[in-house]
């Protein structure tokens, strides 16, 4: 008997009470989010989990707040107004571990929405551009629903899932969620992308999210020979650097010749590259975010950002205050990852005000803040103003470093705090 069936009658396996995970990024299967709007007041406190989401998800609307409940690993638009509201929250968790919550039942699923490319001669299907916890979420689930695509890629790597692991398959032909940022970098963040290429190093191994300082950064590489890529995600700024021949994966020691990540984010030009294409791998994230996977890479660069930094070099990568933003995700993973790789570069790159000219480098982080990488951690900090080195520093010479690379209009407010603070110390603020 077939298992292919409509999105309406596949989600007669969801029943009140139960939860439900959804895979995210560029896998986001919206078709079959759409059809559980539709069905939305048959089902009563439904909770939903996932990482970061893509698109017009539907049930996030407020008048399902009785049917829906979002409890994020990971905060992204969709699911940004649910969790700052009364019907869901974020659970703080680190990228690396996300599968353990899964295998331990500490978060226990009942049903895995899913989204899939055609089943091969063999009745393998793939998990595309988002292995990263959905492999984990498909064997803790009791129920699969999968959203069958033929415009999602088959990935090589752990994403290979069989049609007899599948409850319900239901068959679409839609275009994927794409992102796109090359094309809104500014001067300041092509400034920030300068200072980081400046210190990344030839035969360096890869870490960057998606956004317009990552891809600044790239942008500034393409003058570098033999980078490695082992990272969470990737988006079309490593895809010119793998045409141009900057990246070869030649001198890493895990996944040596391949880019490894465990998601992608991007333009169809992305997803057509890497399209049954042995040259990428894409691994659960328990294991891409290890950190002694990480660290046994050779000269690690990880580039992740922040919401805002204080003068110690606490970073708050999550929260806007008490307001939930993001999420933890794979940043403490890579940052504590390239320390300890050999001639690794662990760096926090962000412009130096908001787009409303306040100071992203602050005194004190905001009441309600969330640390994500904590001081200890912090080694390089970079803004448009420059390159600030804070490993082996104490706290007064780190609050003279990063003052440097604040906007110059905010830097007397912030040697005020330093002089109440410190008071007239060895180290002078000029």
């Amino acid at each position: 008997m077939s298992k292919f069936c409509s999105a309406t009658e596949a989600l007669q396996l969801i029943k009140s009470g139960e939860t439900v995970f959804v895979q995210g990024s560029a896998a986001t299967p919206l078709h079959l989010l759409h059809a559980l709007e539709e069905r939305a007041h048959e089902v009563q406190n439904v909770q939903i989990v996932s990482i970061s989401l893509l698109g017009d998800i539907g049930i996030n609307k407020p008048e399902y707040r009785q049917n829906f409940f979002f409890n994020t690993l990971f905060v992204s638009e969709p699911t940004r107004q649910n969790v700052n509201q009364l019907n869901g929250d974020y659970l703080p968790v680190f990228l690396s571990e996300i599968h353990l919550l899964f295998e331990r039942r500490l978060l226990p699923l009942d049903v895995a929405l899913i989204h899939v490319s055609p089943p091969d001669k063999h009745g393998f299907c793939s998990l595309g551009l988002s292995v990263d916890v959905t492999r984990a979420a498909t064997k803790a689930a009791r129920k699969i629903i999968a959203q069958v695509n033929p415009n999602m890629p088959r990935t090589h790597g752990d994403g290979v899932i069989h049609i007899s692991e599948i409850d319900a398959l239901v068959a679409v032909d839609e275009v994927l969620p794409e992102v796109s940022y090359s094309n809104q970098v500014g001067d300041k963040e092509r400034i920030i992308g300068q200072y980081a290429a400046g210190i990344i190093e030839d035969r360096s191994t890869l870490q960057m999210g998606i956004g317009t300082i990552p891809d600044a950064v790239l942008q500034n590489l393409s003058g570098h020979k033999d980078l490695g890529i082992h990272t969470e995600m990737f988006s079309d700024g490593v895809m010119h650097l793998m045409k141009q021949g900057v990246i070869t994966n030649a001198y890493k020691k895990k996944h040596k010749y391949k880019t490894a990540t465990s998601f992608a984010i991007g333009t169809r030009d992305l997803y057509d590259f890497v399209d049954d294409n042995p040259g990428f791998v894409f691994l659960q994230a328990g294991y891409v975010n290890d950190g002694h996977v990480i660290r046994s890479n050779p000269r690690v660069a990880a580039v992740n950002s922040a919401i805002e930094v204080d003068l110690t070099g606490q970073v708050c990568a999550d929260s806007i205050g008490c307001r939930m933003y993001s999420g933890v995700g794979g940043q403490v993973d890579f940052i504590r990852g390239a320390s300890l790789s050999e001639g690794g570069k662990p760096i926090i790159a962000m412009t130096s005000v908001t787009n409303k000219g306040a100071t992203k480098i602050v005194p004190e982080l905001k009441a309600g803040a969330g640390v994500v990488t904590t001081r200890a951690h912090m080694h390089y900090l970079i803004t448009e103003h420059g390159v600030a080195y804070l490993y082996g520093k104490n706290l007064h010479q780190r609050a003279l470093e990063i003052i440097k690379i604040a906007a110059p209009e905010h830097r007397e407010m912030l040697e005020n705090y330093v002089r109440e603070r410190f008071g007239k110390r060895i180290f002078s603020l000029g």
